[in-house]
């Protein structure tokens, strides 16, 4: 059962949430930032590639466009991130806000390193030059079977529609990255129902007193 945050949840964190294709990131998103809300905090959702004018811009080319090579992909995702977080990210949390952000560079090191074959040591590299270093207070991975993900996609964009052993890659990527952090990555069952995830979420959000 849900209880309340307020009385544990204070200061600024940064929250971002991972994983394949149709986990249901941005639903659980927006019912976690309406919860927080209700318990008094500040909250900002926001996502990635997606924010601001230049986000925008460059989502469309990267979920709607034609096909792209490794690399251009891999300049156009860190070029939203490094607007992303200079104009959006660092701002509110300065302002002492909690950001909930779909997607950061944790799926570039996944997607570009485990999916693409780009070496993940330079995109981990790449990210931190594109982020000045920051990083999130705590990462949930919402982890799913791809076929089902896949499945509960509607309107697939460019990268949903790669081949199901690029999304298992994917997957693989996700779970091995959350164990060579375990302090910041926690682990969701993302095939539980959405109450059901939304809760374990929050706990986990309560319980991190990293900020």
């Amino acid at each position: 059962m849900y209880q309340p945050a307020s009385r544990v949840i204070c200061g600024q964190m940064f929250v971002t949430l991972e994983g394949p294709e149709g986990a249901g990131k941005s639903t659980v998103q927006a019912l976690i930032a309406e919860r927080l809300r209700a318990d008094g905090r500040e909250v900002l959702t926001t996502r990635e590639p997606g924010s601001g004018d230049i986000g925008a811009a460059v989502r469309d080319v990267l979920l709607h466009g034609g096909s792209l090579e490794p690399l251009t992909e891999l300049f156009l995702f860190l070029a939203d991130r490094a607007e992303h977080v200079a104009k959006t990210i660092r701002p509110a949390l300065k302002g002492g806000v909690i950001v909930l952000c779909d997607r950061h560079a944790d799926s570039t090191v996944v997607y570009q390193g485990y999916g693409r074959g780009l070496d993940v040591e330079r995109l981990r590299e790449l990210n931190a030059l594109a982020t000045g270093g920051l990083k999130p207070d705590l990462t949930l991975l919402f982890d799913l079977d791809p076929a089902i993900g896949l499945a509960r996609v509607r309107g697939a964009d460019r990268l949903d529609r790669e081949p199901l052993d690029f999304h298992e890659r994917v997957r693989h990527g996700f779970l091995n990255e959350a164990t060579r952090e375990p302090d910041r990555w926690r682990v969701i069952d993302a095939g539980q129902p959405k109450e059901s995830v939304v809760a374990q979420s929050i706990r986990e959000i309560a319980a991190h007193r990293s900020f």
